[in-house]
């Protein structure tokens, strides 16, 4: 079949939510790629009682496996860390980061991967199938503890795919983002857009420095002259120094955390995976939400608007990849929808400084 299909699937998945204080709308196409590798989770009412929203893309390469098991387990480690119950959500998402790669270790690992999909990859052992996204109703399933199985597969090392992992994290008037790898979280803040994450590329001096020191290389801008992020869920062939933690390996699933304080002039937030990037700026894509947002009667709609935007006529050129698309709008006491995109922008007061993309 080949990397691409001779026609894309333009079939969507999507799905709108809300609850008092935000309404989110999201859409998924598999486009030109000759499989879908995307997963996503959107939770509004993740923790009820707190007050807590969930959202996040996984963007799978190498197979789908990874993603799906992110998309299933990532949120319900972030409630189960210690750093939860006293009120650090940064700390406790960046925990349930880098625990999905202990998670996917061992016999246990092997099992819930195989669980997630119903076909073997012959190349690399792994099982995968179909997209999976969480739903409400089970969203809430805390599981008590994740012990070690014996079994076949008790000293498997983890899966040699993987994928990036963007989040976002809603608490009363704070927002939290956590990010490894490519996909990204932007807010439009009165019409201008702000990036809430870093792209990991292996090129970024950050990133080229921890490669090297761990033992690895960049060849055509790619990690090993493979992997052309320098963070991710997974890819565990990357993540073999016992003389290193899991933030110094060659590739890290260490997230980047931006912590903002929400302000009125705050309309909406996207997360998207690179498929939606490649095509448009952050500044264009916040431009096309506020141009659409209004005359569309739901905000899945919109992310369908943007992806057939962004879809390439053939596959040459950008427009070819999986598509994943998050739209949250923040709920306003008054109307903010007449709000002009000429309006002067505000800096955002951020806990770490969020980046002005045009």
């Amino acid at each position: 079949m080949g990397v691409y299909l001779s026609t894309p699937k333009t079939e969507k998945f999507s799905e709108d939510g809300e609850n008092d204080r935000l309404k989110f709308g999201l859409s998924s196409m598999q486009g030109w790629r000759a499989t879908m590798e995307d997963a996503h989770a959107a939770l509004p009412d993740l923790d009820k009682i707190n007050s807590i929203s969930f959202f996040g893309v996984y963007d799978g390469h190498g197979g789908k496996v990874v993603a799906k098991f992110c998309a299933k387990y990532l949120h319900t480690q972030v409630l189960m860390n210690e750093a939860y119950s006293t009120g650090d959500l940064g700390s406790s998402v960046q925990r349930a980061f880098f625990r999905m790669d202990e998670m996917m270790q061992g016999q246990r690992g092997w099992r819930e991967l195989s669980v997630l999909g119903d076909k073997i990859n012959k190349f690399t052992g792994m099982i995968e199938g179909l997209i999976w996204s969480p739903k409400g109703s089970d969203s809430n399933e805390v599981e008590d503890g994740w012990a070690f199985e014996e079994g076949p597969h008790s000293d498997f090392s983890g899966p040699t795919s993987g994928c990036t992992a963007c989040v976002a994290i809603i608490r009363n008037n704070q927002l939290i983002v956590a990010n490894a790898g490519d996909s990204r979280c932007v807010i439009s803040r009165k019409g201008q857009a702000y990036n809430l994450s870093r792209d990991h590329k292996p090129e970024l001096e950050v990133e080229k420095e921890r490669i090297l020191k761990a033992g690895g290389f960049i060849h055509a801008g790619r990690v090993n002259g493979s992997l052309n992020l320098s963070r991710a869920i997974g890819d565990m062939e990357f993540k073999q120094n016992k003389f290193l933690p899991p933030e110094k390996q060659i590739v890290t699933a260490n997230p980047d955390i931006n912590i903002v304080e929400l302000c009125d002039d705050d309309e909406f937030i996207v997360l998207a995976c690179d498929g939606i990037w490649d095509c448009m700026s952050s500044q264009q894509l916040v431009d096309f939400v506020r141009e659409h947002i209004s005359s569309e009667i739901c905000l899945s709609a919109v992310c369908e608007r943007v992806l057939d935007r962004c879809l390439a006529p053939s596959t040459i050129g950008e427009g070819c990849d999986n598509m994943t698309m998050i739209l949250v709008q923040f709920k306003k006491p008054t109307d903010m929808a007449t709000s002009s995109a000429s309006d002067h922008s505000t800096q955002p007061a951020a806990g770490k400084q969020m980046n002005d993309q045009h």
